[in-house]
C-alpha cells in the first residue's frame, strides 16, 4: 500500500478506536461530566495526563523547534518537563485535597469571592483557547498533508471527531479515550525513532543514537551536525544564539506554565484519594518522559538527514516527499540564482569569492517530526503511524482543552454564580453546548493561528504562569492571601502579560527584536515577568486589604496536611 492508503487506514482504525471508547464511557451526570466521578485509577490518570499533556507541540512541533533552532531549543524541554515537577510538588496534591471540580472553583472557594471565580474563567478560557489553537492547527497540518486536503478542512475533520468525544463523554469519556491516545502516540513516535537510530547510529535506543557516530561519516552525530551547519552558514548545532535572560525567562515561564494550566490540574480532581494524585504524577511523569528523552534524538536525526538529503541538490531531482510537501504550501522552493539546485544555507553563508549566499528553502518547522520517516525512507505503514500519532496528541489536549472551557461556562459561570438553582440535566445540557461552542471557535482559531503550534502553545504558557500559578500557590500556603489580592494579582499578571505578546506579535511585530525587548526578555519568556507581577500585585493589595475571614485559615490549614481525600464538592449542593 502506498502512504496514503497506510495513513488512511491507521487513522480510521485510530479513529474508531477513539469513538469506540467514548461510547462505552459517555457521561450520565455532571460528576461524570466533570471529573469522571472521581474513580479513575492512578495508572489511567498517568497515562491520560500524559496524552492531554503532550499536545501537537510535543509530538509533532519540539523535535522541529530543537532540530532548526539546536540548543536553543532545549528551553522547550526544560521547560515543560521542569514545570512537571513543580505541578507535582506544590499544586497537584493539595489541589486533589480540595476538592474542587475546576481551577475557577478553587479561586471562587478560596477567595471566598464571585468576582474572583468570574476572573478565573475569564482566564481560563483565554489561555484554554490561545492553547488549543495551536492544537488544531497541528491537526489540520498532519490531515493536509497524508490525506492531501487543504489545511482547513484537515482542521475541520478534527474538530467533528473532537465534538463527537468531547460532548458526548465530557471527562469520563475523554480519560479514557486519552488512555487509548496515549498508547497511538508513543508507539507512533517511538518506532520510526529507534528506526532512525539504527539506520544513523547503528544503535536501537534513541537516545544511546543520540551521543553515538554517524555511521555514514565516522564521526560523532553532533560533532557531524556541528559540521554541516558551518559550511552552510548556520549557527553551531550545539551552540544557541539567546542570550541567557531570555533563556532562563522562556524556561522559567513555561515551567509555571505548565504548573498553572487548567487542562492538566483538573486531571487531578479524577481520582479517588490525595494519595492517588501523587501516584498519577509520577506514572505521568514516566509517560512522559519516554517521549521528552527521545525528542532531541529525533531532532538530530531529522537535522542530519534533511541537510544531508536537500542541500545542493537539483530541483528537477527533489524525492516525491518534498513536492508532496510543497503542495500543502509547508514548503517552498524560490530559485533565486536561476540555476536550478536547493541552497539551504544559513545567514552566514557564502560562496568562494566571499560574497553572501540567499536561502533558496523554506520550511515549516512543524512538519519535521512528520516528514522525517519519508525523508529517511523509512515503510510506508510507519509514515501512516507517525501521522496518526500526531492527531491523537493533538486531539487529546484539544479535547481536554475544551472540556475546561466547557465546565468554566457550565458550572463555575452558570451554575455557580449567574443560576444556582439550575438541575442537574439542565447543567449537563450547558455543559454540552458549551463544549460544541468551543469547539467551534477553536477550529476557527486552527485555520487562522497566530504562529507555529509551539509558539501558540508558548503563549499559552506565558498566560498560565501569569494569571494562575501565582494565585494557586499563595491560595495554597498562605492564610493572609485574601479576594482583593487574588483579583488584582491575576488580572494585573494576564493583562501585562497578554499586551506585550499582542504588541510584538500583532500590532508592531518589526519590532520584535531583543533590543526591543524588556529586560531583554522575548514575548515567549514574557510570562515569567507576568508571573512576577502577579505576586508582587498580589502580595501588595493583600497587605493593604482586610485578612480573609477565619474560616479560610482554617481551609489553608487543613489542605496542606497530607492526608484524607477532600470530596468533591456535590454538583446540587
Amino acid at each position: 500500500m502506498n502512504v496514503q492508503a497506510w495513513t488512511f487506514t491507521l487513522v480510521a482504525l485510530s479513529f474508531a478506536l477513539y469513538i469506540g471508547v467514548a461510547i462505552l464511557s459517555r457521561a450520565g451526570s455532571t460528576r461524570d461530566f466533570y471529573v469522571a466521578s472521581g474513580g479513575v485509577p492512578p495508572l489511567a490518570n498517568g497515562m491520560a495526563t500524559a496524552a492531554d499533556w503532550m499536545s501537537a507541540a510535543s509530538f509533532i512541533s519540539m523535535a522541529g523547534l530543537i532540530a532548526f533552532r539546536g540548543y536553543d531549543g532545549s528551553v522547550f524541554l526544560m521547560g515543560w518537563t521542569g514545570g512537571y515537577v513543580l505541578l507535582a510538588l506544590l499544586l497537584a496534591p493539595y489541589l486533589r485535597k480540595f476538592g474542587a471540580y475546576t481551577v475557577p472553583d478553587f479561586v471562587g472557594d478560596r477567595y471566598y469571592s464571585q468576582t474572583a471565580r468570574i476572573v478565573a474563567v475569564v482566564c481560563a478560557v483565554f489561555i484554554s483557547f490561545t492553547y488549543v489553537a495551536g492544537q488544531m492547527r497541528g491537526v489540520g497540518i498532519v490531515f493536509s498533508r497524508f490525506l492531501e486536503v487543504p489545511v482547513h478542512v484537515g482542521v475541520m475533520i478534527g474538530m467533528g471527531i473532537v465534538f463527537f468525544y468531547a460532548v458526548l463523554g465530557g471527562m469520563k469519556g475523554i480519560t479514557y479515550t486519552q488512555v487509548a491516545q496515549y498508547c497511538v502516540l508513543i508507539f507512533a513516535y517511538l518506532v520510526p525513532a529507534i528506526f532512525l537510530s539504527l539506520l544513523i547510529a547503528g544503535k536501537a535506543i534513541p537516545q544511546l543514537g543520540f551521543g553515538g557516530v554517524d555511521q555514514a561519516s565516522g564521526t560523532f552525530l553532533l560533532e557531524r551536525l556541528d559540521g554541516l551547519h558551518a559550511e552552510l552558514g548556520f549557527a553551531a548545532y550545539t551552540s544557541g544564539v539567546k542570550s541567557t535572560i531570555d533563556v532562563l525567562a522562556i524556561t522559567a515561564a513555561l515551567m509555571v506554565g505548565t504548573a498553572g494550566l487548567p487542562h492538566v490540574i483538573i486531571r487531578f480532581y479524577t481520582v479517588p484519594r490525595v494519595r492517588d494524585a501523587r501516584a498519577s504524577v509520577g506514572w505521568a511523569l514516566l509517560f512522559i518522559a519516554l517521549l521528552y528523552t527521545t525528542a532531541p534524538a529525533v531532532a538530530a536525526f531529522a537535522r542530519t538527514n534533511l541537510l544531508n538529503t536537500v542541500s545542493g541538490r537539483p530541483y528537477a531531482e527533489v524525492p516525491e516527499w518534498f513536492t508532496t510537501w510543497e503542495s500543502t504550501g509547508l514548503i517552498a522552493y524560490e530559485d533565486h540564482n536561476g540555476d536550478g539546485h536547493i541552497q539551504f544555507v544559513g545567514p552566514d553563508a557564502t560562496d568562494p569569492a566571499g560574497e553572501p549566499v540567499r536561502n533558496e528553502l523554506t520550511i515549516d518547522q512543524d512538519i519535521m517530526v512528520l516528514a522525517n520517516p519519508e525523508i529517511a525512507r523509512l515503510p510506508n505503514w510507519v509514515v501512516g503511524l507517525v501521522a496518526a500519532g500526531g492527531l491523537a496528541a493533538a486531539l487529546s489536549t484539544a479535547a481536554g482543552l475544551l472540556l475546561v472551557v466547557s465546565s468554566a461556562v457550565s458550572h463555575d459561570l452558570l451554575k455557580r454564580a449567574l443560576r444556582p438553582t439550575i438541575s442537574e440535566r439542565g447543567e449537563l445540557i450547558a455543559a454540552r453546548v458549551a463544549a460544541g461552542a468551543a469547539v467551534i471557535v477553536a477550529g476557527y482559531l486552527g485555520i487562522d493561528p497566530p504562529g507555529f503550534v509551539a509558539e501558540v502553545v508558548a503563549f499559552a504558557f506565558g498566560l498560565a504562569a501569569s494569571s494562575f500559578f501565582p494565585i494557586l500557590l499563595l491560595g495554597i500556603f498562605s492564610r493572609r492571601m485574601n479576594r482583593e489580592g487574588a483579583i488584582a494579582g491575576m488580572v494585573s499578571g494576564i493583562t501585562f502579560t497578554a499586551a506585550y505578546i499582542v504588541y510584538f506579535k500583532f500590532v508592531n511585530p518589526a519590532a520584535n527584536v531583543p533590543e526591543n525587548w524588556w529586560f531583554g526578555v522575548s514575548p515567549e519568556g514574557i510570562g515569567a515577568l507576568g508571573m512576577l507581577v502577579n505576586f508582587g500585585v498580589a502580595l501588595v493589595v493583600s497587605a493593604l486589604t482586610p485578612p480573609p475571614p477565619a474560616h479560610v485559615g482554617a481551609l489553608v490549614d487543613s489542605i496542606r496536611v497530607p492526608s484524607g481525600a477532600g470530596p468533591a464538592h456535590e454538583i446540587s449542593a
